[in-house]
């Protein structure tokens, strides 16, 4: 058996780990780390967030703990079989070893079980699906390291039946291969079939549970390879992307921008060919306003809002914020610059802060004008030298233009 003494692993035993660890040995409990952080651990990562899994029902745990007078948070995890403990500072999340009875695709129900590797059977992916003693101890019922070593990423078990418990276990598949896998197209050719005849499966799947596992597609490697393969296992129409979908802009796009940090609308739009596609997602998925937003910016402006040629190439989308004076547009027009691929400009956009007009209405009553109107149109006239100017004029300037006009 393997044991793993990393860094990484020491690190988690803070006083809130080692208490609970105490507890449950006391009990005779058994309690191992599962799931993602072991394959982060095995990878050399410090994990986000740590899921325990233990042998105690919720009601064992329950009795311990309050007995302890340890605090428990109430979330609604518990008819799921997980308690959440809170110890020096730190939440533990600690869920009952299970078996699902029924599932209908979406959800499951559970029933406890004291066998770790019937747990480890109903997880999705092998690399998903490893424990780690406290000590250090691996248990891999589904060659997960290996897989993991080898980047490879399998269902655990038949990749039908891991698909029918949950169909968004499809998109896990695809983004778990964005993460781990080093080369595009390196699929078992009968995962591929298990997702292409059970695509249609994700037509029942909630919009928001869809578009958190799109949105981690997006931005991880061999996006080009991965949303192309959805279009040939015939994934993409029931997940709000667009039937004729624009491959040959998407292909374009997604070479230059994943070194850029965009956000997964930005790469996405680029699948788009107008605005009806933008809203379609959003029927579909329930995006955020801003993300539609977005969307709705980068397909109106991505053809004709280019940089200049000459000295000023950046001219155009300064010009533009400084027209708009809306909050949002600075940011987009950086998401659009990200589309575009250009990575210089982005740079000095990045740098450029929003001057502010010098000139106000009391300075010209200063000079003499005085009624509204005439301030409004000569204010106006002013923005205009201004905006000719690079808006580099300064108050003095300006005003002796005015004198002028």
């Amino acid at each position: 058996t393997m044991r793993l003494q990393a860094p990484q692993f020491q690190a988690l035993f803070t006083p809130g780990l080692r208490s609970v660890a105490e507890l449950f040995e006391k009990k005779n409990y058994e309690l191992r780390i599962a799931g993602g952080a072991v394959r982060d651990l095995l990878s050399g990562v410090t994990p986000q967030d740590i899921d325990f899994a233990t042998t105690a029902t919720p009601a064992e745990m329950k009795e311990m703990f309050t007995a302890a007078g340890v605090r428990l948070i109430n979330n609604k995890g518990e008819k799921h079989g997980t308690i959440t403990a809170r110890l020096h500072e730190q939440n533990f999340e600690i869920t009952t070893l299970r078996i699902d009875v029924v599932t209908d695709g979406r959800h499951a129900e559970v029933e406890f079980t004291t066998d770790w590797h019937k747990d480890a059977e109903r997880r999705d992916l092998t690399v998903n699906s490893m424990f780690l003693g406290l000590d250090g101890t691996l248990y891999d019922f589904f060659n997960g390291y290996e897989d993991l070593k080898s980047k490879k990423i399998r269902f655990v078990g038949k990749a039908a039946e891991r698909i029918q418990e949950d169909y968004l276990r499809i998109l896990r598949y695809f983004r778990f291969y964005g993460r781990i896998a080093e080369e595009p197209g390196d699929h078992e050719s009968n995962t591929l079939q298990a997702i292409k005849e059970n695509a249609k499966g994700l037509a029942g799947i909630s919009g928001e549970r869809i578009w958190v596992e799109l949105k981690k597609i997006l931005l991880g490697n061999h996006v080009n390879h991965l949303i192309q393969l959805m279009y040939e296992l015939d994934i993409a129409q029931y997940i709000g992307l667009p039937l004729d979908g624009n491959l040959e802009e998407f292909a374009r796009v997604t070479k230059h921008i994943q070194n850029l940090s965009p956000k997964p609308m930005t790469v996405l739009t680029s699948l788009f060919k107008g605005k009806d596609d933008v809203t379609n997602l959003d029927l579909r998925l329930k995006i955020s306003k801003e993300e539609k937003n977005l969307g709705l910016f980068l397909v109106k402006h991505r053809q004709e809002l280019t940089k200049a040629p000459g000295p000023e190439p950046l001219r155009p989308y300064q010009d533009f914020v400084m027209d708009s004076r809306e909050a949002h547009t600075n940011s987009r027009i950086l998401e659009l610059l990200k589309y575009q691929g250009e990575e210089q400009l982005l740079k000095e956009m990045q740098e450029w802060t929003v001057p502010s007009f010098p000139v106000s209405g009391h300075d010209l009553r200063k000079m003499g004008v005085s009624s509204g109107k005439e301030i409004g149109t000569a204010l106006q006239q002013l923005r205009e030298e201004w905006k000719k100017s690079g808006y580099h004029m300064d108050k003095e300037e300006l005003l002796s233009c005015l004198k002028k006009l």
